[in-house]
Parts: C-alpha cells; sequence; structure tokens
C-alpha cells in the first residue's frame, strides 16, 4: 500500500494540467497539486474551482474523519472541496444513523433487493466486469462526457485511494450487478460512487446500496453516512435531499434539516 502511494505521488507530480504545487500543513501534510477555475459538472453556466489535495501518506480513520467532517470529498487518490468564485451551490450532506427512520417506500426496496441480491464485501478491484459495468451505467444516465473509460481510467478513479476504502458488491445468482466505493473514517462511512447494471433498475439499486450502506453503519456502531454533495440546481443530485431527516454542512456547522422543513 505505502510503495503504491508513494508511486503515485511521483507520478501526479508531472502531469500537463496540474498548477504550481503549494504545501498545506496538517496531520498528514497534502499538497495541492490542481487548483485552476473550469466549467462546474453540476451546473454548467457556473465556473467550478475545487482544488485537488493530494495528501503525503495514506490517512488514518481518524484523519479521514476529520476531513469528512468539514466536507472534503474523495477521487482516487485526492481529496477536494468546492471553493468557487461566486457559487455557493454544492452542500456536502449526511445522515444520522441512529435517527434515520426508513420510508414505507425503502422498507419495500430493502425487503426485495434482500430477496434478489446477495452482498458481499471486499477490497477495491479493476477487472472487465467492473469497466463494463461502469460505462454502461454511465451511458444509461448521459454521464459519458469523454467516452467510455479503460481499465486504467477506473483504477485511477475508483481502486486508488488515500484512506480505508472498500467496495459492496451485489449480484445476482452468480453475476456481478452493482458496486458501492465506500470510504470508513472513525465515525462513519462515505458513500464514493454507486454503479450498476441498467437491466437491474427496476430494484431502485440506488436506493437500495445507500440502505445497505446505512446497515453497514448500524452494524458497525458508526455515527453517519456521509452521501457527499447536495446541489438542488442538478437533477442527478437532487435525490440526496429525500433521505430525511438529514444534516447539511453550512457556514461550517452542521444542520438538520426535518422532514417538515422538505
Amino acid at each position: 500500500m505505502a510503495q503504491g502511494f508513494a508511486r503515485n505521488l511521483f507520478e501526479v507530480s508531472f502531469v500537463d494540467s496540474v498548477s504550481v504545487p503549494r504545501i498545506i500543513p496538517g496531520h498528514p501534510a497534502e499538497v495541492v497539486v490542481y487548483d485552476q477555475p473550469s466549467r462546474c459538472p453540476y451546473l454548467p453556466d457556473q465556473v467550478a474551482r475545487m482544488p485537488m489535495r493530494l495528501p503525503t501518506r495514506s490517512l488514518r480513520r481518524s484523519e479521514f474523519h476529520a476531513r469528512l467532517e468539514r466536507g472534503d470529498r474523495r477521487q482516487g487518490l485526492f481529496l477536494y472541496r468546492p471553493s468557487c468564485p461566486s457559487c455557493s451551490a454544492c452542500i456536502p450532506i449526511r445522515l444520522n444513523v441512529a435517527e434515520y427512520e426508513l420510508s414505507r417506500t425503502q422498507q419495500r426496496v430493502l425487503k426485495r433487493g434482500d430477496q434478489v441480491l446477495k452482498v458481499e464485501l471486499g477490497p477495491l478491484m479493476a477487472d472487465a466486469r467492473r469497466v463494463e459495468l461502469y460505462n454502461r451505467h454511465k451511458s444509461q444516465r448521459g454521464l459519458e462526457t469523454h467516452g467510455p473509460s479503460t481499465e486504467d481510467d477506473y483504477r485511477e478513479f475508483l481502486v486508488h485511494t488515500c484512506c480505508e476504502s472498500f467496495e459492496i458488491r451485489y449480484f445476482h445468482e452468480d453475476l456481478l450487478v452493482g458496486v458501492a466505493v465506500t470510504d470508513r473514517g472513525t465515525d462513519g462511512l462515505s458513500a464514493v460512487y454507486t454503479f450498476f447494471d441498467p437491466d437491474y433498475s427496476k430494484l431502485s439499486p440506488g436506493v437500495f446500496s445507500i440502505l445497505t450502506q446505512l446497515s453497514l453503519c448500524r452494524h458497525w456502531g458508526l455515527e453517519h453516512l456521509y452521501l457527499g454533495l447536495y446541489v438542488e440546481g442538478c437533477a442527478a443530485m437532487r435525490y440526496k435531499a429525500e433521505y430525511l431527516p438529514h444534516e447539511r454542512l453550512i457556514d461550517g456547522r452542521w444542520v438538520r434539516r426535518e422532514k417538515e422543513q422538505a
């Protein structure tokens, strides 16, 4: 793990798109390897700024927890948090595991999924089946902006990591039909990316996966499930607001959102 992490740290220092690196002190220190304005991936009419930070070593659970608390997300080896010049639409969102109660619809999704799908936990992997599922999922949702991903692309995005990560695997009989890449901190899990075979959409696998992650949090005695960024103006992100009650990170403070506020 340490050797692979060091090798990737060396490699990213020389990619063409990296701005002048700078060091952010901390435990551990982080290197800002990219910090340039770009078109927002969530709101096309906005300019995004998401500095990409590379920890100088793999993060312990407590260190990753501190970063989740302040709204960080992970993409591959990197951490990021929106720092946009004229927009604050991206809001970190999380569920309080002890307080969350499943709706009747979610109970039905969980029951149906439990009857049809087999769930396994394992290390992050890249192979032809995962890449195929990932590309089909992106294509079906209109997210394939740069063409199909290769196995190397997949590995860089969903296998390389700077913290404790694992995948939740969903099987129908012996066929892999979905994967949920998940990170673990001291007090919670972070849902990184979930993809599935579009042929199984009737099972609401995205919902089933979040409910599975909630169940894991309960089983392990964890307090929160972090769902990433909520963007009200982005149709692909609005589903996160349906999980109530939840908490949103507003001005550095986690604020509870009740059902009656929805």
